[in-house]
């Protein structure tokens, strides 16, 4: 048994004792002219108030509704003495509920029944502080109790931890499903895509859903060491979960094999169970990707559609494919580095490679921002200030030749952040061959701040990733 309070439930007394404090909160709010001044002085004792709310909750002081709150499965029985308009004025179930009754029983989960009296506080004062834990159980009761604000908060609260790395990303996102929340789903999906490597070799993995699992399949934003890994993580799951049968294959044939280079194709054929189990389900992608690597793409793109996803690239971290750049003290100057990757996935493309410049600004000033010094008139002008200026990625090829007849490509920046030890990805842009750099790169990072959510110990760090894309030149007759 938990109580709060000890005063018996009263009706009337509460209504003017709450009364009283909306006065406080009134004539705190009021604004004194003083001496004529041309704005008013304000009076605020908003924390005074805050206080006795504190206290009335507390103390059960002038109460008139019991709230029982009893854990499903058990005999453990919370009891709250409370006050039904300060209730209504969050909740409209409250105030139905309340508007005849004295005293109700309610019956929660055992995780929502223990964060009851967070939720209750929230009823009285505004604000509560929770634990990663404790998010779902309060985003239940406010849903059930249509505490539209808390719903609010606490999705936001789960949605900011999902980009910091510290929320549990699957878990949530079956709650995010259950609830109909498409906002905080989409929150988890892309924290999933973006951190896919630390996910799946975590105890998360085996908690996803086949439905997650197809859904994570299908995305080209995937940041993963390479395409084989991605298989390995989906054998894994498959040993675990063990599906039915069309589910293993439908995933089986979201694998982008095209982008295994053929030496491990045949190493999965020979020693993969998936594979030995679930071979002919996937026999023709098997033979269209080595048919892939044989021909030259332009050869190739001839005879067979290249523009599938089974031909695109996602997010590789391999060397093949990009390089990590970590640029210390970022503010402080210009940086330039290079880096070189292959010309595309294809078998054929293996001994060719495409140089990258790149160029990182801190300062970057628009046209229309810079400086003039003087006008008509021969009057200087100031010049624009460095925070007027933002960061700026800069991704050329060091040459053009005939070497990329055929491909274009993409180019993706990934921004990390550290968590409790391990680099997450906290951001990523991505821009294509027609365009040098990425519009909105760090528009709203302040790099000039130490704590800043993009700095990891004062550094920015960065992986430049470039994605071949190829097209289909002719088209066969069907």
């Amino acid at each position: 048994m938990f109580r709060i309070g000890h005063c018996k439930p009263r009706s009337w007394g509460s209504f003017w004792a709450i009364l009283t404090l909306v006065g406080l909160a009134t004539r705190a709010a009021q604004r004194a002219d003083v001496g004529g001044e041309a704005a008013g002085t304000s009076i605020n004792h908003s924390q005074m108030l805050l206080q006795r709310l504190q206290d009335l909750l507390r103390q059960g002081n002038a109460s008139d509704v019991v709230l029982r709150v009893q854990a499903a499965g058990t005999d453990e029985v919370r009891v709250f003495h409370a006050h039904r308009l300060l209730l209504g004025l969050h909740s409209e179930l409250f105030r139905e509920m309340l508007s005849n009754q004295t005293e109700v029983m309610l019956q929660e989960s055992r995780d929502c029944a223990s964060v009851f009296d967070k939720f209750v506080r929230y009823l009285y004062c505004g604000e509560l502080t929770l634990l990663l834990a404790q998010a779902i159980p309060l985003h239940k009761l406010a849903t059930k109790y249509r505490v539209a604000s808390l719903q609010r908060g606490v999705a936001d609260y789960m949605r900011a931890h999902l980009a910091a790395g510290a929320g549990p990303a699957v878990g949530w996102y079956h709650y995010a499903v259950s609830t109909g929340d498409e906002a905080l789903r989409e929150s988890c999906l892309q924290f999933l895509a973006w951190n896919l490597s630390a996910v799946a070799g975590s105890s998360e993995w085996s908690a996803v859903s086949p439905e997650l699992l197809a859904q994570l399949l299908q995305r080209s934003d995937l940041v993963l060491q390479d395409e084989l890994e991605l298989f390995q993580a989906l054998e894994a799951w498959l040993g675990r979960a063990r599906p039915v049968p069309a589910v293993a294959e439908r995933a089986l044939r979201s694998i982008r094999y095209p982008m295994i280079p053929p030496a491990q194709l045949f190493q999965l054929q020979a020693r993969s169970a998936a594979l030995a189990r679930h071979g002919p389900a996937v026999a023709d992608l098997l033979l269209q990707a080595y048919q892939f690597h044989a021909a030259s793409p332009l050869h190739y793109a001839k005879f067979f559609d290249v523009n599938g996803s089974a031909f695109l690239p996602r997010n590789y971290l391999a060397p093949a494919w990009g390089a990590p750049w970590v640029i210390n003290n970022p503010a402080r100057d210009d940086r330039s580095t290079s880096f070189q990757t292959q010309l595309g996935p294809s078998g054929h493309d293996a001994g060719r490679r495409v140089t990258w410049n790149v160029l990182f600004s801190p300062r970057w000033l628009p046209v229309s921002l810079r400086p003039v010094y003087a006008d008509a008139a021969g009057t200087a002008l100031p010049a624009a200030r460095p925070e007027d200026g933002r960061p700026r990625l800069v991704v050329t090829p060091a040459s053009s030749g005939g070497d990329a007849a055929g491909v274009s490509f993409q180019k993706t920046v990934l921004v990390g952040a550290r968590h409790q030890g391990r680099l997450l990805v906290r951001h990523a842009y991505s821009f294509h061959q027609s365009s040098e750099e990425a519009g909105d790169f760090l528009a709203h990072a302040d790099l000039q701040r130490r704590n800043s959510e993009y700095l990891v110990e004062n550094a920015l760090h960065l992986h430049l990733i470039v994605k071949p894309v190829y097209h289909t030149l002719i088209r066969t007759p069907k």
